[in-house]
């Protein structure tokens, strides 16, 4: 087969999750109202913990740093699919795709390394609980955050370069709502090796490494739970973990399965790629906030001060 480069090719086609045209306003609708719950939710957690000075703890930090995350890694990919259904158009330019595939992987990795950094808090707080203050004191969180940030920044646009040196065929059909790597990758006639390298290595930095620090940080904490007499203690110490456990349990493993399973088909890599893409950060809210209480008094202060201030300001555009 004649390779063809790509600079003779200027855009991709992207077949979204169904072709079929009588399914497509119900996907519209859908994937609308999650992408618009998804934006409400985590942008209530960050202004929920900006507002109420007694949530300006390590543990409220990461969390508003995490929404802010959800909020940029869900933009990456459903804006352009909801874009693209309601002009009936697949096409995504290079440069576009590009550009998404590099945001993508980005606020992918800050992902991972939020959650890790979110266990490796929870384990000083329940196996360290008298030092807590000092070790995660306000510096080591925001230097945490930052190389967090630089980790992800490095990987990101390391794939991205590896990308830029293939060359592709005519055919340039993404079986994907969104430019992901893999896909690309595959679409590609030049030589993938270097890049099936440098992709597998990602894999094992961004997603091996964090879960090796998550696994180690939840057997140190199971060790410390198990020791509390009480059965209360026990209870309480647990459930601060509980919401953490399940967005880890959720997030990692639907998208290990993604990357790690050769023999997955395009629907199942797609439905897959739905479970940590879109649903994961609809549901943070939602299982940080039901069973925190502190989050929910935050919540229903910041509901009141609105509820306050806007009939006033409504009132002074009257007088004026």
């Amino acid at each position: 087969m004649e390779l063809g480069n790509i600079t003779g090719f200027s855009e991709f086609l992207l077949l979204g999750l169904s072709e079929e045209p009588e399914l497509q306003p119900l996907i519209f609708g859908l994937f609308l109202s999650m992408y618009l719950i998804t934006v409400l939710g985590n942008l209530l957690i960050i202004l929920a913990v900006s507002s109420d000075s007694h949530l300006h703890t390590p543990m409220y930090f990461f969390l508003s740093n995490l929404s802010l995350v959800d909020i940029c890694f869900t933009s990456t990919t459903i804006p352009k699919m909801l874009v693209n259904i309601q002009t009936q158009s697949k096409v995504i330019t290079y440069e576009g795709c590009i550009t998404q595939m590099y945001f993508f992987l980005l606020f992918a990795g800050l992902d991972n390394f939020l959650l890790t950094v979110m266990a490796y808090d929870r384990y000083v707080a329940i196996c360290h609980p008298l030092h807590y203050m000092v070790i995660m004191n306000p510096r080591l969180c925001g230097l945490l955050v930052l190389v967090s940030w630089i980790m992800s920044v490095l990987h990101s646009l390391l794939q991205c370069l590896v990308v830029l040196r293939l060359t592709f065929c005519p055919d340039l059909e993404i079986p994907h709502f969104f430019c992901e790597i893999k896909q690309m990758v595959q679409l590609a006639c030049s030589d993938t090796f270097l890049n099936n390298m440098v992709m597998y290595f990602g894999i094992v930095l961004l997603g091996g490494g964090p879960l090796v620090g998550i696994l180690y940080s939840y057997s140190k904490i199971v060790s410390s739970i198990l020791a509390i007499p009480s059965a209360q203690g026990k209870y309480k110490a647990f459930s601060t973990c509980a919401s953490h456990l399940s967005v880890v349990s959720l997030f990692y493993g639907t998208s290990l399965e993604v990357y790690l399973s050769s023999a997955a088909t395009h629907s199942s890599s797609a439905t897959a790629s739905v479970m940590y893409t879109v649903l994961t950060p609809l549901l943070n809210p939602f299982i940080y906030s039901l069973r925190n209480k502190d989050i929910k008094r935050a919540l229903k202060r910041l509901v009141g001060m609105v509820a306050v201030k806007v009939p006033i300001v409504l009132g002074l555009k009257k007088r004026t």
